[in-house]
């Protein structure tokens, strides 16, 4: 409320004035040490002293979480609300169904100090910090400011983000309090993203002979990266061959060769043709006998050598 005193008058704080204009509200300070001008005040802390902070005179237990705190505090202020004044008469209750035709209406758009501290987001990374740690944001947001906050104490603490767009505020994101240094990330804030390992590339040619070796399968491409890690030289030369090879021998064959040579590591010079011809001879060769054979046999040409006997009346 008030950040420093000159001359004993406080200092107003610049965004609790705004918010307190956005509302319609008058920010008034007290003296300190004035209980009469403050008495309101002290008697609201005194009345959660008594009612809801656990104490051995409520005998209410601590809570566990801060959620459970303000789930507290909503019952008090429903019970005290609901009974009749020892002043008034009057039930609270009843009392402000009567003031609220007298009060002002509240902005239906919301001061951004209520939604936290204002951040843009990068627009290459949809991260925001707040308080020295890190936090995603969905995708959609980069290059556009978000409001962040914190909510709750303890294990229970979370960090919102709110975005406020034409449609008003909208919260997009929640993660747990994060440790500097350790990012809370939402895996879904980062749509298509694909986690990269150190030492694992993706192939993409650059020129025309690497797309034409490219082009053969995926046993080229293990062979490529099986060799490039080794250092494997006169790798262009190697794969010129390859290419020269898939048009003799078949884009098939060939691909299953440079697989295998991934596999056992057989980069040197002639390896390639090598596995392609011992690959060619180890396929079975069918043959059909003559039994089975459905070529035209010669038995037909026997009856040309063979003399055929003839009786007497053919002679006569």
């Amino acid at each position: 409320m008030t950040v420093s005193h000159v001359a004993g008058v406080p200092i107003r704080n610049q965004q609790t004035v705004d918010f307190a204009r956005h509302y319609g509200v008058t920010v008034l300070t007290c003296q300190p040490a004035d209980p009469a001008s403050k008495g309101g005040v002290e008697a609201s802390v005194k009345v959660a002293k008594a009612d809801i902070v656990p104490k051995d005179t409520n005998l209410r237990e601590e809570y566990a979480s801060f959620a459970e705190l303000e789930g507290a505090c909503a019952d008090f202020m429903g019970h005290i609300n609901a009974r009749e004044h020892r002043v008034t008469k009057r039930k609270p209750a009843a009392m402000l169904a009567e003031e609220v035709l007298r009060l002002h209406r509240v902005p239906e758009m919301a001061h951004t100090v209520s939604f936290g501290l204002a951040r843009i987001v990068p627009p290459n990374t949809p991260m925001v910090t707040f308080n020295s740690a890190m936090y995603s944001v969905p995708s959609h947001l980069l290059g556009q400011r978000v409001f962040v906050r914190s909510h709750g104490i303890g294990p229970d603490e979370q960090v919102i983000v709110v975005h406020h767009g034409p449609a008003g505020p909208v919260e997009v994101a929640r993660h747990g309090r994060a440790r500097p240094g350790s990012p809370a990330i939402n895996d879904e804030h980062f749509p298509g993203h694909v986690q990269k390992i150190p030492g694992d590339y993706t192939p993409r040619a650059r020129t025309g002979a690497e797309a034409e070796f490219l082009a053969i399968g995926a046993g080229a491409v293990a062979w490529l990266k099986e060799a490039a890690a080794i250092g494997t030289s006169r790798m262009n030369q190697k794969m010129a061959e390859a290419v020269s090879l898939a048009k003799i021998a078949g884009v098939i064959d060939v691909d299953r060769a440079l697989g295998t040579a991934a596999i056992h590591g057989r980069f040197a010079h002639g390896d390639l043709s090598s596995i392609l011809q011992a690959g060619r001879a180890s396929e079975p060769t069918h043959t059909a006998n003559e039994e089975t054979s459905l070529t035209q046999g010669t038995g037909v040409w026997a009856a040309i050598t063979t003399p055929t006997t003839t009786t007497d009346s053919e002679e006569k």
